[in-house]
């Protein structure tokens, strides 16, 4: 589905992503982890279009994206949950989800809208409220929300684990088992590399904008020496 090669991502003199070859299948789920500076969130930007790339290609169902626009690739089937969450603050809960919305046809945006709330029952409640009020967890679903509402083939998490508490970020891995047993493939940064590889299938580890290992998210997951070396102890 998705497929990088030998992609390079530079801001001025500094080298983020060098020749990084990476690869989504259909309805897989796909882990990156590393250390910080790795290079993570500059590939997911990447991919999404907010950073250019210097060379290299970045292909999704067979076409080449790479100069595409972000809202282009959007209306292909890649959306971004991005580190951080990202949200309007000062618009309201459904004004939120109305802007990941912004690629699909006005017949079916109201529908769109329903099914978020229909998923996220705190969010439904608040629907009229300024996002500022939500608590982190529920401004986490209203991200993940905004950009289920693009009908995402494949969904890219940046962090999403950032800053919830344990029961929450149990919540969230189920909620991302769940989008991909829907079909949607998920390729994602998290610093919580061990939840992130037991719900992976295949992981790559990011060491100076480079893959530094990559296999079976299993296997990964096994190798104490990796784990000292590149995971930590999370």
């Amino acid at each position: 589905m998705l497929e990088l090669e030998n992609i390079d991502v530079r801001y001025g003199p500094i080298h983020a992503v060098k020749n990084l070859s990476l690869k989504v299948g259909s309805s897989q789920v796909v882990a990156v982890v590393g250390s910080n500076g790795a290079g993570k969130s500059s590939l997911l930007r990447a991919i999404a279009g907010a950073e250019k790339i210097s060379g290299g290609t970045i292909k999704f169902e067979g076409k080449k994206v790479d100069l595409l626009s972000p809202p282009a690739r959007v209306k292909h089937g890649i959306t971004l949950v991005p580190e951080g969450r990202q949200i309007f603050v000062s618009m309201t809960v459904e004004e939120n989800l109305l802007m990941g919305a912004y690629t699909q046809d006005q017949a079916q945006i109201k529908d769109g809208v329903e099914a978020i709330f229909d998923r996220f029952p705190n969010l439904a409640s608040r629907r009229h409220s300024l996002a500022s009020v939500l608590s982190g967890g529920e401004q986490q679903m209203l991200a993940i929300g905004r950009a289920m509402i693009a009908r995402p083939r494949l969904m890219m998490l940046d962090e999403p684990s950032l800053g919830l508490s344990p029961i929450l970020v149990n919540q969230l891995f189920e909620l991302i088992l769940d989008l991909n047993k829907q079909g949607i493939s998920i390729l994602l940064v998290e610093q919580n590399t061990k939840m992130a590889l037991q719900a992976a299938e295949f992981g790559y580890v990011l060491e100076l904008g480079s893959v530094r290992m990559k296999g079976m998210a299993s296997d990964l997951a096994a190798d104490k020496s990796l784990a000292e070396a590149y995971l930590g102890n999370s």
